[in-house]
């Protein structure tokens, strides 16, 4: 492809908004087609809206998302492609119905040699989510090494700050669950076991 036609293609990327895999009432009674319309087409459409309209004209035209979060010092910009980041992992590791309860491979290993057992991992992975004092992102990751790490994320921060690889996150922002769980964060957390999609997760290993 021609170099000055490729330069043009890269300023002039957008970020766009993923396509769902699933209707938005398919992770009902998990997540209620009222929450993802609000949480995936009001709350993620307006961070994409943001960004696409904050990075033209930056040192960020035409980075990446994962780019932006990863050298964006915090302010506006990094705060919507942190969120972009954020939920594009998030909603796409979803589906109504998963092929398997916990993972396998590589990940189901991993997890059972940095946690002892899948069950272990789960239990400190939800005290992590519960615990996030406000707003914010529970986290597994995986670092260069191949080791697993849980992390609590304020806000729209993403792992891949601290040279992380996002593996599985859970939204505690309130707008993420309080129209079905109200002040029930810890039943909204254990609920969503129940929706992860394993076969997704384990690819991005």
């Amino acid at each position: 492809m021609n170099t000055i036609l490729m330069s043009l293609i890269i300023m002039t990327m957008t970020y766009e908004m993923p396509k769902l895999p699933y209707a938005n009432n398919a992770l009902e009674p998990v997540i209620s087609q009222q929450t993802i319309d609000f949480h995936y087409g009001k709350h993620l459409q307006t961070y994409v809206n943001n960004l696409n309209s904050l990075v033209p004209g930056t040192e960020y035209e035409g980075k990446t998302v994962e780019e932006i979060v990863a050298t964006a010092p915090d302010g506006a910009i990094f705060n919507n492609a942190g969120q972009v980041l954020n939920h594009n992992l998030y909603f796409l590791q979803f589906a109504p119905k998963p092929s398997k309860k916990e993972p396998a491979g590589k990940l189901g290993e991993a997890i059972k040699r940095d946690f002892g057992s899948f069950e272990n991992f789960k239990k400190e992975f939800n005290a992590a989510a519960v615990g996030l004092f406000g707003s914010g992102w529970a986290w597994l990751s995986v670092d260069k090494n191949g080791k697993l790490h849980i992390t609590k994320e304020g806000n729209g921060s993403n792992p891949v700050r601290a040279g992380l690889k996002p593996l599985l996150g859970f939204d505690v922002w309130e707008h993420s669950y309080y129209l079905d769980y109200q002040n029930r964060r810890a039943d909204h957390v254990n609920a969503l076991w129940n929706i992860i999609d394993w076969d997704v997760v384990e690819k991005r290993m």
